[in-house]
């Protein structure tokens, strides 16, 4: 997935109101205000000073004229910030087939109506195999060298999702959670189960009635986001 517009680089004055941040412009020094498109934490990513890549637009239905898009930890590695950029380059992955565990379907649908007032990401199907329920989410925090987490703050939504995955595989269909990791610095993948102990039980209890969970990671730049090579699930604890 290639960001429409060219991002420029800017530094972190505050992020406020969860979507908003006053950034300033490493160009002409200018300040600006970007929509910041991440309801969670975002816990070590926004401390002031941060550099960051604002993606510009010149769309008059949008109030802002920028959007926050990666944070630059300034030693190679970058981290996307936006959460609705995950399923667009887990979309692109689908239709190239080029995760290994999906490659089998054909159909790829996105927000579909499912559970209880909710839509999965992405219902995929192919004659002679179960439809298969994919939920995306983005995972960003990082408080140990090479360890990524989810969640980043409490997500009452996110355990829902869990239930209701594993009722789709009571009814017979595959059910997988993606977590699709928005850092270079990251191989490894667990839950923050300190952040959301009920999340966390949702998660292994939705694992333990036959949720798959697979990790992938990206390749992210200031052209664009891609998917890498699929990352390691810290196992169950005992």
């Amino acid at each position: 997935m290639r960001f429409q517009t060219d991002l420029v680089p800017a530094r972190l004055i505050r992020r406020y109101k969860r979507f908003l941040a006053d950034c300033t412009l490493e160009s002409t020094g200018a300040e600006v205000t970007a929509h910041c498109a991440n309801p969670g934490s975002m816990l070590g990513l926004a401390q002031p000073g941060t550099r960051i890549w604002l993606e510009p637009n010149n769309d008059p239905r949008k109030k802002l004229n920028f959007g926050w898009r990666l944070v630059d930890h300034e030693n190679g590695h970058f981290t996307g910030v936006d959460t609705s950029l995950p399923n667009r380059v887990l979309r692109d992955a689908l239709m190239a087939r080029q995760v290994a565990a999906f490659s089998d379907y054909g159909t790829i649908r996105p927000e579909v109506k499912y559970g209880t007032n909710s839509r999965i990401d992405f219902l995929l199907s192919e004659p002679g195999l179960p439809d298969c329920y994919v939920e995306v989410k983005s995972v960003t925090l990082c408080r140990t060298d090479g360890l990524a987490e989810f969640p980043d703050s409490i997500t009452a939504r996110g355990a829902k999702h869990m239930a209701e995955l594993a009722h789709v595989v009571r009814a017979g269909h595959r059910a997988v959670l993606v977590y699709l990791v928005q850092r270079t610095d990251c191989d490894t993948v667990t839950i923050a189960r300190d952040i959301d102990p009920v999340y966390a039980a949702a998660h292994d209890a939705a694992t333990l009635q036959g949720v798959e969970t697979i990790c992938l990671g990206t390749h992210i730049n200031a052209q664009g986001i891609r998917i890498a090579a699929p990352l390691a699930l810290a196992p169950l604890p005992r």
